[in-house]
Order: C-alpha cells, then structure tokens, then sequence
C-alpha cells in the first residue's frame, strides 16, 4: 500500500461501526426490495430531467444526508451497488445510484439529440443530475466508466466533489493518447474495443448483447463466481434503445474512429493534459482483476490531495464494488468522514 492518506482512528473507521451501521438495515430495508427467494433490486427507482435526458436513478438514505452518488460502468449497471448502497444509506449518507446513458431507464429526451458516449459528456451529465437535485457538492465513487466518470468530474469541478473513490485509480484519457500502441499483451487486452470499431462488432454486440456482456464479466473478474440470476439482473439494463450505440461511440471515440460533439471540445483540451485531481481521494484495485488497468505507481501523483490507495484481496476482479461491497463501503466513509 502507497499512502500519504492519515485516516483518524474513529469511529467509521471501525469495525464495530460498521457492524453497528449494518444493524440499522432494518430500517431501510422497504428502499431494497426482496421477495422470497429473490435477489436483492435497487428499488424503485425514480427519474428527472437533466442535460437531454430523463435520467433513472435509484435513492436511499436520510434526505438530509451528506449526498453520495455511485457510478457504475460498462456492462454492468446499478445492482453493481446492490450491497454498497444499503451500507452506505444505513451509515446515514443520501445515497443516489444512477443509471448512465444508455442503460436502464435513462434515455434521450429527443430523438434529434448524438448518442455521444465520450468521455466528458458522462460527467457533465451527472454535473446536471446534482443541479436538477440541487446538490452542490457529493462524494462521488464508481468502477470502469464510472470511476472515469468520477475523475473527470473532481478534475474539472473539483468545487463540486468532496471527495472520491475511484477503483483502478486516475482513468482520464484523451484521443490524443489513444493514438499510442501499447505491448501486444495489453492491445490483446482491449480487443473488444477493436471489434466494436468496426461494423461487424457492431452488429455483432446488438445481435448478441447478452453473451457479450456476460462473457466481459468472465474475463474481467475471472475468480468471481457470479450466478446466471446475478447476471440476468444486470443484462436487462443492456436492452435500453440507446445501449449498442453509447457503447460503440465511446470505443471509436477513444481511438480517434468518431468525432464528439464541439461544445465539449473545451473540456476535452483541458482532459488531454491529465490534470491532476485535488479532492481527497482513495483508489481501490482489487487482487484478481482481469480487466485491462494501470499499475497504482502510474497514477499516484495524480492526486496531490490527501490519498491512500488500498488493494482489495481474495481473488477480487473488475467489478470491486460488487465482488467486494464491504471494502467499497468502507473506502467511501473513511474518504468522506476523514
């Protein structure tokens, strides 16, 4: 572990708050909804209009709380958070789950409107998803696209992010550095972005969506034995009009395949010179993590705030939040409450 991150010795940083804050479940359990027999749903879910989109979100927690918002990434959804949120609602945050564009319930005011999935534009619609409810400031946490995501927004509104968890650390790109190759073991790594430059992959991930995502999975948590209902849960969020074409724009994008649209080209610019994140921030990795991602001593000096980065142990893959919500939990409590 590489920290300059002090976290105090109180009483979020113990297990016996943990424990105590698990007990206190009971009285939220209604927002979580179970039925014999069945997993565990963020529900229900509500919906508000912000940036071109009616955006599908999931709630939980006093209303009066210190607002976190979880950012899942791709292809998975917002039960990426299905443990994590209770924790975190139970701990006395306002706890807010939304679904990105392109997946769940969130969609597209207008037909008119790109489907433009580069990376600034899934910041700022979560920017306008806290103007529309009127949070000014949140720690904000997530995995994969959401963790990018994250970055992004404490990188450029860092007014607006009191602190951040980000799994597999600093993830702000450019077209620019895409242009880059990389060691032939790590382009085998991204050949899914290949296949969906082209239009065979295209179609190819429409016709076959399903088997895709799950075979992602596999690969990115390869000691994860994750069962077909766990998988199924999440894969409905795949069926959204707008999934295939956000997630074929986002890996052209990266590689300079498909322009984005010009009133980010400013936010972009400022993306291209990786700035460094000033939030206090912890940045998590878990030990088996099959997906393609930078060794923790690449981006540490990223964060010049206060920050710890902690490895999540036990065969733990990609999708950290969900393979391991207990640690998820803790990282977003200690970086808030610190």
């Amino acid at each position: 572990m590489t920290s300059s991150f002090q976290l105090p010795r109180r009483s979020f940083l113990t297990a016996t708050a943990l424990s105590a804050a698990a007990a206190q479940l009971a009285a939220i359990t209604p927002a979580f909804a179970q039925s014999a027999g069945a997993l565990k749903r963020l529900e229900p879910l509500k919906s508000i209009e912000a940036n071109g989109l009616r955006i599908g979100y999931f709630e939980a927690g006093p209303a009066n709380g210190a607002p976190v918002i979880l950012l899942h990434g791709w292809p998975y959804d917002i039960h990426m958070f299905v443990d994590v949120a209770p924790q975190l609602a139970a701990a006395g945050f306002r706890v807010i789950v939304p679904y990105l564009r392109g997946y769940g319930t969130t969609r597209f005011l207008s037909a008119d409107t790109p489907r433009n999935g580069q990376q600034s534009v899934v910041a700022v619609d979560i920017i306008a998803l806290m103007d529309a409810l009127k949070i000014q400031s949140a720690t904000v946490a997530g995995c994969d696209w959401g963790a990018r995501t994250a970055c992004i927004m404490a990188a450029l509104w860092p007014e607006r992010v009191k602190a951040l968890v980000s799994v597999s650390g600093y993830l702000i790109g450019s077209q620019e550095a895409g242009k880059t190759p990389l060691p032939p073991q790590a382009e085998l790594q991204w050949w899914y972005q290949y296949y969906f430059a082209t239009e065979r992959g295209r179609a190819g991930y429409e016709k076959n969506r399903h088997d895709f995502a799950k075979l992602i999975w596999q690969l990115a948590s390869p000691k994860w034995n994750f069962d077909a209902a766990t998988f199924d849960r999440s894969a409905v969020a795949f069926e959204n009009p707008d999934h295939v074409a956000i997630t074929v724009h986002n890996y052209r994008w990266r590689l300079g395949l498909a322009e984005g649209e010009a009133k980010y080209d400013a936010l972009e610019s400022r993306l291209a010179k990786a700035p460094v994140i000033t939030v206090p921030t912890i940045t998590l990795e878990g030990d088996a993590n099959g997906a393609p991602h930078p060794e923790p001593s690449a981006y540490a000096k990223k964060f010049s705030g206060r920050y710890e980065h902690r490895l999540a142990s036990g065969g733990i893959g990609h999708n950290l939040p969900q393979e391991a919500p207990e640690a998820f939990a803790k990282a977003v409590i200690d970086v808030t409450r610190a």
